[in-house]
């Protein structure tokens, strides 16, 4: 027995109203379901799920994730092509969310951290045939994400966006 994907994410958080703002603007998810002031159900467009992001809060004063404590250390969320990345990557760096950026060989990825410090990853999936060889000696380093448009452009839709089940 094995699990297929991840279905839903849940959160912690100190406010339902700036993390569903935050959600819905970034991501474009959509409110499946709100409890005022307590929790929030979200969506993406066009997602099979019940909902993708759980949303509870525990109050204004609750403490933040901290580095270096056990617990997640980030989510991954997938985007369909270079293009998507690259608009997402610009509009967490206006703000102020963006924490680094990172090129994985089979992947390219932004890192943020949403209003409460809970980060997360956005990536972009390598076409399989252009993963490198697993005797090559390569190692993941900066996105260097022009470099990346030029060789797939913006448009190239790859992983789930491609009908990949994985």
């Amino acid at each position: 027995m094995s699990v297929r994907r991840l279905n839903h994410a849940v959160l912690w958080i100190r406010d339902v109203d700036r993390s569903v703002a935050f959600y819905t603007d970034v991501f474009g998810f959509q409110v499946d379901h709100l409890i005022p002031g307590r929790a929030a159900f979200l969506s993406a467009p066009g997602s099979l799920n019940d909902h993708d992001l759980g949303l509870f809060a525990l109050g204004a004063d609750a403490p933040g994730p901290e580095q270096g404590r056990v617990g997640l250390y980030h989510l991954a969320w997938e985007v369909g092509t270079l293009g998507e990345l690259a608009e997402l990557g610009q509009k967490l760096g206006e703000l102020g969310s963006l924490v680094g950026a990172t090129d994985h060989l089979v992947s390219k990825s932004f890192y943020a951290k949403d209003p409460d410090g809970n980060e997360f990853e956005l990536m972009w999936r390598v076409p399989r045939e252009d993963w490198p060889s697993q005797d090559t000696e390569t190692r993941p380093g900066p996105l260097d994400l022009p470099a990346a448009i030029t060789r797939w452009g913006t448009d190239l839709k790859t992983g789930s966006a491609a009908g990949s089940p994985s």
